[in-house]
């Protein structure tokens, strides 16, 4: 089985990481695509694509990542058929707003979708139509909770996988001191 992990993975954390993981382990998914998304349409983005990127590889690398610059998961799954039929990993607090994506019955149609737990946000017990759910490890923090700690200066070391923190640090990331491209 496929899956297609998408995000704006600003920064990729362990929930992230988590979800995978669960997904490989509960639901038998063999290989999964990292779909980092280059100009999301549902909220604004402030790190350059190019930096998640690279977040993404260092939280994921065992895995095969592309940069997609569709702001709507339906436009990108129609333009990459080669993905229909796959299994679209969403965390639950993204599931909730499932229904106020673009087009959610035609994204139903191309892919099925599995949802993994997360603190806070209850899930069904059964599976709905195409809508698979599966219990992870809770994992609790989000990308926006992880941005304002690290507004503030805390040390996030504790909630991201360690290769992601060093380039956090080492790049000066998320208001962490200066500002560099990654090589």
């Amino acid at each position: 089985m496929i899956g297609l992990f998408g995000g704006a993975f600003d920064p990729p954390h362990n929930g992230h990481v988590a979800l995978l993981r669960g997904a490989r382990e509960k639901l038998g998914i063999d290989d999964v695509l990292i779909v980092v998304a280059a100009y999301p349409g549902h909220k604004e983005i402030e790190t350059p694509a190019a930096i998640r990127v690279e977040l993404a590889r260092a939280a994921f690398p065992d895995e095969e990542l592309v940069l997609d610059d569709h702001a709507r998961t339906v436009d990108m799954l129609r333009d990459h058929p080669e993905w229909w039929g796959a299994t679209f990993l969403l965390g639950a607090d993204e599931y909730g707003s499932f229904p106020r994506w673009k087009e959610p019955e035609e994204v139903l149609r191309l892919v099925r979708i599995a949802v993994g737990t997360r603190p806070g946000f209850p899930l069904p017990a059964t599976e709905e139509g195409r809508v698979t759910f599966f219990a992870i490890d809770p994992v609790p923090v989000s990308s926006t909770e992880l941005r304002e700690r690290l507004d503030r200066g805390e040390d996030c070391s504790d909630v991201v996988p360690p290769a992601v923190w060093e380039m956090i640090e080492r790049g000066g990331l998320y208001g962490r001191g200066g500002y560099t491209e990654p090589s």
